[in-house]
């Protein structure tokens, strides 16, 4: 841990995140911003704990401190289970090591907060609502600049529920160029289609 730096101390998570990342990150910090408050409304709507969607938003991303080519060999340091497939595109790891900080530098302890960091990126097996609700919510305030091109067919099928966005989400991911298919996000699509008859 000593390779990470402390974050600085105040009484608000949103500035203590925005001091962390600095000037050097801070288009990941309106984007967690963003995230964070899409993941409130989402929260309000379906009825999750919306301080929980807010702290699981603000610090999911909290490891793009760590360069990509350093992402592996911390995890493998912490002691953090790595995939094949997140050796061969190290970025899919920053979802577990953001977990690692949160708890760690942030004193976050939650469980519902941390899992959902966890799996943002990639959902997983038998996922929480809280895990859907900032699975979607990173989605819907993506960080790659203009609108999505799924964003309609997801807020549509948010009128039905979080699975089903989840689904419709995965599904355009898995249709558009993905360079590997991490276990979990297999895992949350096969679970997902065996629900898709209770959607309608």
């Amino acid at each position: 841990m000593d390779r990470l730096p402390v974050p600085r101390r105040t009484k608000e998570l949103t500035a203590d995140i925005q001091l962390y990342l600095g000037s050097e990150f801070e288009h990941v910090a309106i984007h967690s911003i963003e995230v964070a408050q899409c993941a409130e409304e989402l929260a309000a709507r379906f009825g999750g704990e919306t301080s929980v969607a807010k702290q699981a938003g603000l610090l999911h991303d909290i490891s793009v401190t760590i360069p990509n080519p350093e992402k592996i060999r911390l995890c493998e340091e912490l002691g953090i289970e790595i995939f094949e497939e997140e050796r061969q595109v190290p970025m899919l790891s920053h979802q577990k090591l953001s977990r690692y900080m949160a708890k760690e530098l942030f004193q976050i302890e939650e469980e519902a907060v941390l899992s959902a960091i966890e799996c943002h990126t990639t959902l997983k097996k038998a996922p929480s609502q809280m895990d859907h609700i900032v699975f979607l919510a990173d989605k819907i305030k993506w960080d790659q600049g203009g609108e999505p091109p799924y964003l309609s067919e997801l807020l549509e099928a948010l009128d039905c529920s979080l699975e089903k966005a989840s689904l419709v989400y995965i599904d355009y991911l898995l249709t558009h160029d993905i360079l590997v298919v991490h276990p979990w996000l297999r895992e949350a699509k096969e679970e997902l289609m065996q629900l898709n008859g209770h959607f309608d």
